[in-house]
């Protein structure tokens, strides 16, 4: 069990044992690897190339084919994968494949910074704009002759417009592709289909499958971290590069609407630890989704101002259950609630990457109930006297059963009990519990001024 808990931790750093190429015999060409890069593009997709360009230096391999079928994502994603790309020994080959798939948006980033880039037929890239299409025209509401100064918004999308734009052309010059259509690309968010791109010199060359691509690639010559190779590619091995579990588990975390739903099951599993000491189950589950939250968040755009304004909310909402307050903190926590976790994710670009209205509602109506009717109901539970026991005694009436100076019998909650008082009793008085001294009660009548 150790040694398994030890290659589990290995695994989890990254730094247990990986799969290996099989070495090729003496004389064959070096291995080409061939590793998928499929969906939005996020922190699981560059934690996964960063390791398979790493795998490939290890290994001798002469070529990597990113196999791309991507309708973009976020931009820190891109950029890390860009550099990786960039930096790296081995020669990259980003081809989007098969029929039917896409390089968008950053997909199209990402093409334009491989040192071959290949699409399969049926395909399409484009539309790399980094911000959303669709924002207000500078002539629109305003009148005829009227000048209107760009809104803040405006300039936002300007500003990244032209990075974007900037960015881009500058790996077209890199690489020698059409500089010209990557900006249209950017600016315009127009896109084009595989034979299209060939026309005009977006792309290198067109491969139905990797052993044509692999044919159409032998004798090309690369230069990857400043050596130039010339490539052994038609007689190659193309080896298959799977996600692992590793990429998985990071895809699962780092998906908003996990990360959103780990943070708040653990703030609520805290609170009932708090409010009921001792449970310790609830403790450990809240602070170990707590933990795997912020390990997302930090990998993701979070917007900080809508981490305070959600957590403001549930402070709030548990605020109402706690004071007389008559709503106020209630309805404002939920307000917050809504407006942060909307705006929690800042990725307005990437609709993979934002959380669900759906979700936010559901966890919205289901935290004010936990927190406001449950948590209050706790609360209002602990302020009630003491139903049972010994503590329960203290301060509950009785009726004496006989006359006696210092101890005597009295009728307690229907039961007789020995008592003793400080001052003499008769048949009939109505005193009150104010101590317990083992099975004898200590009473006073209910008419003395110490009662």
């Amino acid at each position: 069990m150790t040694r398994a808990a030890l290659l589990l931790s290995l695994a989890v750093l990254g730094l247990g044992p990986q799969p290996a190429v099989a070495v090729p015999p003496p004389g064959s060409p070096a291995p080409v690897l061939v590793a998928p890069l499929e969906g939005p593009i996020g922190p699981a997709s560059a934690d996964f190339v960063a390791r398979t360009l790493e795998r490939a230096k290890k290994d001798g391999a002469q070529l990597v084919i990113l196999r791309t079928d991507t309708p973009g994502g976020l931009d820190t994603s891109m950029r890390a994968i860009i550099k990786d790309i960039l930096a790296s020994p081995v020669p990259v080959a980003v081809w989007v494949a098969p029929a039917g798939a896409r390089a968008a948006s950053a997909g199209t980033f990402i093409l334009y910074a491989a040192h071959v880039a290949a699409m399969a037929p049926a395909t399409n890239l484009g539309a790399a704009s980094p911000v959303a299409i669709g924002a207000p025209d500078k002539g629109e509401d305003r009148k005829k002759g009227e000048e209107r100064a760009p809104t803040q918004t405006e300039t936002l999308m300007r500003k990244q417009t032209h990075d974007a734009a900037a960015y881009i052309r500058g790996l077209a010059q890199l690489r020698g592709r059409n500089a010209e259509w990557a900006e249209r690309a950017v600016r315009e968010a127009v896109s084009l289909s595989a034979e299209e791109a060939l026309k005009l010199k977006v792309i290198d060359l067109v491969a139905e499958d990797v052993p044509a691509l692999l044919r159409a690639l032998e004798s090309r010559k690369l230069a990857a971290g400043g050596v130039e190779r010339v490539l052994s590619t038609a007689q190659a091995s193309a080896v298959a590069v799977e996600r692992d579990w590793r990429t998985r588990f990071l895809a699962v975390l780092t998906d908003p609407s996990i990360a959103y739903i780990l943070v708040l099951l653990g703030i609520y599993a805290l609170l009932f630890e708090f409010s009921n000491p001792g449970l310790i189950l609830p403790g450990v589950v809240g602070a170990i989704c707590v933990l795997l939250a912020l390990y997302a968040f930090h990998l993701l755009p979070v917007n900080y101002a809508g981490l305070a304004l959600l957590l403001l909310g549930i402070a709030f909402m548990v605020g109402e259950a706690f004071f007389p307050a008559y709503g106020a903190l209630g309805i404002g926590g939920l307000v917050a609630f809504v407006i942060g976790s909307v705006i929690l994710i800042d990725a307005e670009d990437v609709p993979e990457f934002e959380i669900p209205l759906g979700l936010v509602g559901g966890f919205a109506a289901a935290s004010a109930v936990f927190l406001i009717f449950v948590m209050g109901m706790l609360a209002r539970g602990r302020r009630r006297p003491v139903v049972s026991g010994r503590e329960e005694m203290i301060g509950a009436r009785g009726e004496v059963l006989e006359d006696f100076e210092r101890e005597g019998w009295a009728r307690v909650h229907g039961e007789n009990w020995r008592v003793r008082s400080a001052s003499a009793l008769r048949r009939g008085d109505r005193v009150r519990v104010t101590a317990m001294d083992g099975l004898v009660l200590e009473v006073v009548k209910e008419s003395d001024p110490g009662g």
